[in-house]
């Protein structure tokens, strides 16, 4: 027991990861989850993550990073600006993060490149089920990608369509859904 504490400090003081290729810093993914959990659109009142909730990304990022690398996602969302830092944290991770603001730019970006996974909001502009709408769109048109949905105004208790893979108001929790996506999509392409 000893041992494994003392390899978690160890881990928790490294400047860098090089494990199978990638090389992005602690500092760096920490850095960009603090500007993203500051980001945070005020009206959606975002929860803060705590220090051990950062730390469990961090470690969740150094063990899943190869999963990420050559991972392309779409990120849904009328306010981009948001979402800065957090889409720079999985672009830093080798990922292809492409943005659009609406659910036609959605389609229009699903019909020109393969994704393995969308983030959405829910509402967008006036309409407070777009991102509801999209799925149904994604359906009528034969998208079947496992969606995030990261909005504050996300309620499960109304319930969940099949196509939402994980829905959040946390930042952390929209890391830990792309890592579980992304770590799924060898067995999906198999």
């Amino acid at each position: 027991m000893l041992w494994v504490s003392s390899t978690l400090v160890a881990l928790s003081r490294m400047s860098e990861n090089r494990a199978l290729g990638i090389e992005i810093e602690f500092r760096e993914v920490e850095r960009l989850l603090a500007k993203a959990v500051d980001n945070g659109d005020q009206e959606t009142l975002e929860p803060q993550i705590s220090g051990a909730d950062r730390q469990a990304v961090i470690k969740r990022v150094d063990h899943a990073a190869a999963y990420l690398r050559g991972g392309r996602m779409l990120w849904v969302d009328d306010l981009p600006r948001n979402n800065i830092y957090l889409k720079e944290l999985f672009r830093q991770l080798g990922m292809v993060v492409d943005s659009a603001t609406s659910t036609g730019e959605a389609m229009a970006c699903l019909d020109h490149h393969k994704y393995d996974l969308v983030i959405s909001d829910i509402y967008r502009e006036s309409d407070p089920q777009a991102g509801i709408k999209m799925l149904h769109e994604f359906r009528t048109r034969g998208i079947s990608l496992p969606v995030i949905i990261h909005a504050a105004r996300f309620d499960p208790t109304l319930g969940v369509d099949p196509m939402i893979f994980g829905g959040t108001n946390r930042i952390d929790e929209v890391v830990h859904y792309v890592i579980d996506v992304m770590e799924r999509v060898p067995l999906r392409d198999a």
